[in-house]
Protein backbone atom coordinates (compact mmCIF):
# COMPACT_ATOMS: atom_id res chain seq x y z
CA UNK A 1 0.00 0.00 0.00
CA UNK A 2 1.38 3.32 -0.79
CA UNK A 3 1.78 5.61 2.30
CA UNK A 4 1.48 9.78 2.14
CA UNK A 5 5.97 10.45 2.37
CA UNK A 6 7.00 14.38 3.24
CA UNK A 7 7.38 15.79 0.06
CA UNK A 8 4.57 14.69 -1.75
CA UNK A 9 1.74 16.21 -3.02
CA UNK A 10 -1.63 15.50 -2.01
CA UNK A 11 -5.30 16.84 -3.02
CA UNK A 12 -7.31 17.95 -0.26
CA UNK A 13 -10.61 18.44 -0.63
CA UNK A 14 -13.24 20.20 1.76
CA UNK A 15 -16.75 20.46 0.92
CA UNK A 16 -17.05 21.95 -2.54
CA UNK A 17 -13.09 23.39 -2.64
CA UNK A 18 -10.03 21.26 -3.69
CA UNK A 19 -6.47 22.35 -2.47
CA UNK A 20 -3.11 21.16 -4.02
CA UNK A 21 -0.82 21.17 -1.24
CA UNK A 22 3.06 19.70 -0.46
CA UNK A 23 3.35 17.44 2.71
CA UNK A 24 6.23 19.11 5.10
CA UNK A 25 5.84 17.88 8.28
CA UNK A 26 6.55 21.32 10.23
CA UNK A 27 3.68 23.01 8.66
CA UNK A 28 -0.21 22.87 8.45
CA UNK A 29 -3.21 23.20 6.31
CA UNK A 30 -5.65 25.78 8.04
CA UNK A 31 -9.48 25.87 7.20
CA UNK A 32 -12.76 26.97 8.21
CA UNK A 33 -13.50 24.29 10.81
CA UNK A 34 -9.65 23.29 11.89
CA UNK A 35 -5.92 22.82 11.21
CA UNK A 36 -4.79 19.86 9.55
CA UNK A 37 -0.90 18.86 10.48
CA UNK A 38 0.81 17.28 7.81
CA UNK A 39 3.11 15.50 10.15
CA UNK A 40 0.13 13.43 10.93
CA UNK A 41 0.00 12.14 7.44
CA UNK A 42 3.07 10.96 7.38
CA UNK A 43 2.70 7.21 6.69
CA UNK A 44 -1.04 7.26 6.24
CA UNK A 45 -2.19 5.85 2.91
CA UNK A 46 -3.76 8.20 0.86
CA UNK A 47 -7.61 8.03 0.36
CA UNK A 48 -8.26 8.79 4.21
CA UNK A 49 -11.01 11.56 5.72
CA UNK A 50 -9.53 13.81 8.50
CA UNK A 51 -12.39 15.39 9.86
CA UNK A 52 -13.95 17.42 7.20
CA UNK A 53 -11.34 16.92 4.62
CA UNK A 54 -10.49 14.06 2.19
CA UNK A 55 -7.05 13.34 1.71
CA UNK A 56 -5.92 11.90 -1.95
CA UNK A 57 -3.57 11.69 -4.25
CA UNK A 58 -3.88 14.09 -7.07
CA UNK A 59 -3.54 13.29 -10.58
CA UNK A 60 -2.48 14.48 -13.09
CA UNK A 61 -5.64 16.81 -14.21
CA UNK A 62 -5.21 18.54 -10.40
CA UNK A 63 -1.57 19.42 -10.80
CA UNK A 64 -2.41 21.40 -13.71
CA UNK A 65 -5.61 22.95 -12.31
CA UNK A 66 -4.48 23.46 -8.97
CA UNK A 67 -0.61 23.46 -8.77
CA UNK A 68 1.18 24.87 -11.45
CA UNK A 69 2.21 28.89 -11.18
CA UNK A 70 0.28 30.24 -14.44
CA UNK A 71 2.25 33.04 -16.20
CA UNK A 72 -0.15 32.79 -19.78
CA UNK A 73 -3.74 31.13 -19.84
CA UNK A 74 -3.09 27.45 -19.62
CA UNK A 75 -4.69 24.65 -22.21
CA UNK A 76 -7.44 23.42 -20.29
CA UNK A 77 -6.95 19.55 -19.70
CA UNK A 78 -10.05 18.66 -21.33
CA UNK A 79 -8.27 20.06 -24.55
CA UNK A 80 -4.45 18.97 -23.78
CA UNK A 81 -5.78 15.20 -23.17
CA UNK A 82 -7.50 15.33 -26.20
CA UNK A 83 -4.65 16.84 -27.75
CA UNK A 84 -2.45 13.88 -26.97
CA UNK A 85 -4.66 11.16 -27.79
CA UNK A 86 -5.39 12.96 -31.33
CA UNK A 87 -1.37 13.20 -31.83
CA UNK A 88 -1.67 9.57 -30.76
CA UNK A 89 1.46 10.01 -28.34
CA UNK A 90 2.29 6.82 -26.09
CA UNK A 91 5.81 5.62 -24.78
CA UNK A 92 8.83 6.17 -26.63
CA UNK A 93 7.26 8.92 -28.81
CA UNK A 94 9.39 11.75 -30.12
CA UNK A 95 7.40 15.00 -29.84
CA UNK A 96 8.11 19.07 -31.15
CA UNK A 97 6.42 21.47 -29.42
CA UNK A 98 6.33 25.14 -30.05
CA UNK A 99 4.91 27.68 -27.21
CA UNK A 100 5.67 26.03 -23.86
CA UNK A 101 3.41 28.42 -22.29
CA UNK A 102 3.27 27.32 -18.81
CA UNK A 103 4.32 24.13 -19.01
CA UNK A 104 0.86 22.57 -18.43
CA UNK A 105 0.46 20.57 -21.93
CA UNK A 106 4.03 19.76 -21.78
CA UNK A 107 3.62 18.13 -18.61
CA UNK A 108 0.66 15.64 -20.88
CA UNK A 109 2.70 15.13 -23.47
CA UNK A 110 5.89 13.94 -20.90
CA UNK A 111 3.73 11.53 -18.94
CA UNK A 112 2.33 9.93 -22.46
CA UNK A 113 5.92 9.13 -24.05
CA UNK A 114 7.51 7.99 -20.81
CA UNK A 115 10.94 7.28 -19.82
CA UNK A 116 11.70 6.31 -23.46
CA UNK A 117 10.06 9.23 -25.04
CA UNK A 118 10.79 13.08 -25.63
CA UNK A 119 9.45 15.91 -25.56
CA UNK A 120 11.16 19.40 -26.94
CA UNK A 121 9.79 21.95 -26.71
CA UNK A 122 10.39 26.34 -27.15
CA UNK A 123 9.55 29.09 -25.65
CA UNK A 124 11.14 32.10 -26.82
CA UNK A 125 9.88 34.59 -23.40
CA UNK A 126 12.57 34.04 -21.06
CA UNK A 127 9.71 35.47 -17.87
CA UNK A 128 7.51 32.49 -19.49
CA UNK A 129 10.33 29.77 -20.03
CA UNK A 130 11.32 30.16 -16.22
CA UNK A 131 8.06 29.92 -14.99
CA UNK A 132 7.37 26.85 -16.93
CA UNK A 133 10.64 24.90 -16.17
CA UNK A 134 10.10 25.83 -12.08
CA UNK A 135 6.35 24.02 -12.88
CA UNK A 136 8.00 21.05 -14.53
CA UNK A 137 10.88 20.79 -12.06
CA UNK A 138 8.63 21.17 -8.84
CA UNK A 139 6.02 18.15 -10.10
CA UNK A 140 9.16 15.51 -11.41
CA UNK A 141 8.54 16.07 -15.21
CA UNK A 142 11.93 17.31 -16.40
CA UNK A 143 13.71 13.94 -16.90
CA UNK A 144 11.84 13.39 -20.61
CA UNK A 145 11.64 16.89 -21.49
CA UNK A 146 14.26 19.21 -23.23
CA UNK A 147 13.65 23.28 -23.35
CA UNK A 148 14.59 26.36 -25.30
CA UNK A 149 14.56 29.43 -24.32
CA UNK A 150 14.24 30.50 -27.98
CA UNK A 151 11.68 30.22 -31.09
CA UNK A 152 13.39 27.80 -33.02
CA UNK A 153 16.79 26.57 -34.51
CA UNK A 154 18.77 24.47 -32.87
CA UNK A 155 20.81 22.07 -35.45
CA UNK A 156 20.32 19.00 -33.18
CA UNK A 157 16.63 18.88 -33.08
CA UNK A 158 16.19 19.56 -36.85
CA UNK A 159 18.34 16.45 -37.68
CA UNK A 160 15.18 14.41 -35.49
CA UNK A 161 12.72 12.71 -37.21
CA UNK A 162 9.42 13.85 -35.12
CA UNK A 163 6.76 11.24 -34.04
CA UNK A 164 4.19 14.38 -33.72
CA UNK A 165 4.47 18.04 -33.27
CA UNK A 166 2.13 21.13 -31.81
CA UNK A 167 1.79 24.39 -32.32
CA UNK A 168 0.34 26.46 -29.68
CA UNK A 169 1.34 30.47 -30.62
CA UNK A 170 0.36 33.74 -31.63
CA UNK A 171 1.29 33.44 -35.17
CA UNK A 172 1.54 29.72 -36.29
CA UNK A 173 1.89 29.96 -40.32
CA UNK A 174 5.32 30.19 -40.43
CA UNK A 175 6.09 27.13 -38.43
CA UNK A 176 4.40 25.20 -41.20
CA UNK A 177 6.70 24.36 -43.16
CA UNK A 178 9.05 24.17 -40.43
CA UNK A 179 7.17 21.65 -38.83
CA UNK A 180 6.83 19.54 -42.12
CA UNK A 181 10.37 19.28 -42.61
CA UNK A 182 10.92 17.52 -39.15
CA UNK A 183 8.00 15.24 -39.00
CA UNK A 184 7.66 11.80 -39.76
CA UNK A 185 5.94 10.63 -43.24
CA UNK A 186 1.43 10.85 -42.36
CA UNK A 187 2.11 12.10 -38.48
CA UNK A 188 0.10 14.42 -37.07
CA UNK A 189 0.35 17.91 -36.09
CA UNK A 190 -2.01 19.66 -33.78
CA UNK A 191 -2.46 23.72 -33.32
CA UNK A 192 -4.57 25.34 -30.73
CA UNK A 193 -6.28 28.79 -32.03
CA UNK A 194 -8.13 31.03 -30.06
CA UNK A 195 -9.99 33.44 -33.21
CA UNK A 196 -12.10 32.07 -36.36
CA UNK A 197 -9.91 34.16 -37.99
CA UNK A 198 -6.36 32.43 -37.08
CA UNK A 199 -7.94 29.23 -38.18
CA UNK A 200 -9.04 30.57 -41.61
CA UNK A 201 -5.74 32.05 -42.53
CA UNK A 202 -3.58 28.64 -41.27
CA UNK A 203 -6.37 26.78 -43.34
CA UNK A 204 -4.60 28.13 -45.80
CA UNK A 205 -0.98 28.05 -45.24
CA UNK A 206 -1.40 23.85 -44.57
CA UNK A 207 -1.61 23.25 -48.40
CA UNK A 208 0.14 21.59 -50.04
CA UNK A 209 1.72 20.31 -46.51
CA UNK A 210 -0.68 18.82 -44.23
CA UNK A 211 -3.72 16.71 -45.08
CA UNK A 212 -6.69 14.67 -43.05
CA UNK A 213 -7.73 18.23 -41.85
CA UNK A 214 -9.95 18.08 -38.54
CA UNK A 215 -11.58 21.41 -37.12
CA UNK A 216 -13.15 21.17 -33.59
CA UNK A 217 -13.73 22.49 -30.26
CA UNK A 218 -14.52 20.96 -26.55
CA UNK A 219 -17.43 21.33 -24.75
CA UNK A 220 -17.47 20.26 -20.59
CA UNK A 221 -20.44 20.24 -18.20
CA UNK A 222 -20.24 18.98 -15.06
CA UNK A 223 -22.91 17.56 -12.98
CA UNK A 224 -24.22 18.30 -9.13
CA UNK A 225 -23.18 14.71 -7.75
CA UNK A 226 -26.29 15.28 -4.85
CA UNK A 227 -28.53 12.54 -5.78
CA UNK A 228 -31.60 14.78 -4.13
CA UNK A 229 -30.87 17.32 -6.65
CA UNK A 230 -29.39 15.63 -9.64
CA UNK A 231 -28.99 18.41 -12.22
CA UNK A 232 -25.88 20.56 -14.59
CA UNK A 233 -24.14 22.90 -12.74
CA UNK A 234 -24.70 26.00 -13.00
CA UNK A 235 -21.69 27.17 -14.61
CA UNK A 236 -19.82 24.96 -17.42
CA UNK A 237 -16.26 25.59 -19.33
CA UNK A 238 -17.64 26.30 -22.62
CA UNK A 239 -15.64 27.54 -25.87
CA UNK A 240 -12.07 27.96 -24.90
CA UNK A 241 -10.23 27.59 -27.95
CA UNK A 242 -10.14 26.14 -31.63
CA UNK A 243 -8.46 22.66 -32.04
CA UNK A 244 -6.77 22.22 -35.65
CA UNK A 245 -5.12 18.61 -36.55
CA UNK A 246 -4.07 17.36 -40.09
CA UNK A 247 -1.24 14.70 -41.16
CA UNK A 248 1.97 14.95 -43.36
CA UNK A 249 1.96 15.05 -46.55
CA UNK A 250 5.00 13.15 -48.98
CA UNK A 251 5.50 16.02 -51.25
Amino acid sequence: METIKEGDFILIRFKDKRYLKKVEKDKNFSYKGGVLRYKDLIGKPFGIIIGDLQIFKPTLEEIILYGIKRETQIIYPKDSFFIAKKLNLSEGKKILEFGTGSGATTMVFSSCVGATGKVYTFEKEERIFKTARKNLEKFGFLYNVVMFNEEFGPLEVSKIEFDAAFVDVREPYPFVEKIHKVLKPSAPVGFLLPTANQVVELLKSLKPYFGDIEVLEILTRYYKVNPERFRPEDTMVAHTAYLLFAKKLSI
